[in-house]
């Protein structure tokens, strides 16, 4: 094994507390290893005036970091498990999960407002997410908004929007918590799939034992769910298909958000069943919503 680890990150300031959680893991579990962070922008966070799916999706946020494990500049790569493409290359697979923190969305209200009032405006990108809200604020209007969490604060007040939303693991890593103003439980709101599971990709057939200080398999069992049931319905980058499993002992439940394109329409199901069976059980529930489309 290695003695000097090298962490691939973006170079936002969530990206590197994410990757300086698992540097600091690491650190602390295998004193025998030097860990170093290298940061990098990547052409997602380069591009911010155009939506994911007008610049090639998710995949844009991934890119630089790959061709940087391919090309041995780094050793890993720390990812948002729900800012990974579903299909990742099978030379850099994924090879640690963390432990979940709160998978949940959040509406963010602009500074001195405490609720939306009816007609206010909504930023958010997300097809996943402004679909879910046009039924909790049918009469709010939605506008485009990207970048960082920072950068979406400012153009929340800069562009007089009401409220944003964000995702409430990233805001709690940024200690942040404070500017939440309401929290979408799942049933209200199905987060994105892997929504605050880091992952770690790194090369195959490499020795990667020193990720045993944050592998959570709880959060390998739910991300396999999840990111089945999407890569079934080919709902990878800017589609707004979505799922959350739960894993609780033996069992798992999960919650897939089925999108149908042709009256742009949605619903949500649920599916119960053994932990073991994660993959087969998001495969599962997909076919079964789609059949009833």
């Amino acid at each position: 094994m290695k003695s000097i680890i090298r962490i691939g990150s973006r170079e936002s300031r969530l990206a590197v507390i994410q990757a300086e959680i698992i540097k600091n893991a690491i650190e602390k579990h295998h004193p025998e290893l030097k860990v170093e962070l290298v940061t990098m922008k990547t052409t997602g966070d380069k591009i911010l005036d155009k939506s994911l799916e007008q610049i090639g999706g998710k995949g844009l946020f991934v890119k630089e970091l790959d061709k940087a494990l391919k090309d041995e500049r780094i050793d890993i790569s720390v990812h948002s498990l729900k800012d990974m493409p579903m299909e990742v290359p099978e030379e850099l697979p994924l090879i640690g999960y963390s432990k979940r923190e709160d998978p949940r969305d959040v509406l963010i209200y602009r500074p001195g407002q405490s609720e939306i009032m009816p007609g206010g405006v909504i930023g958010t990108s997300s097809r996943r997410r402004m679909l879910q809200l046009e039924k909790l604020y049918p009469s709010c209007t939605f506008k485009g908004i990207r970048g960082n969490v920072q950068t979406r604060l400012r153009k929340l007040e800069e562009q007089n929007f009401d409220g944003t939303v964000l995702a409430a693991a990233g805001l709690k890593r940024l200690h942040m918590e404070s500017i939440i103003g309401r929290i979408f439980e799942v049933e209200e709101m199905v987060p994105a799939a892997g929504q605050g599971i880091l992952a770690v990709q790194g090369r195959k057939g490499e020795n990667h034992s020193y990720l045993d200080c944050i592998f959570c398999r709880k959060s390998e069992i739910e991300a396999a769910a999840e990111r089945e049931f999407v890569a079934a319905l080919d709902g990878g980058c800017t589609s707004p298909v979505a799922a959350h499993a739960i894993a609780c002992g033996e069992e798992i439940k999960l919650y897939g958000l089925y999108y149908r394109e042709k009256d742009d329409t949605f619903w949500v199901e649920t599916k119960t069943g053994e932990a073991k069976r994660a993959r087969q059980i998001g495969a599962s529930l997909a076919e079964e919503m789609s059949k009833r489309s």
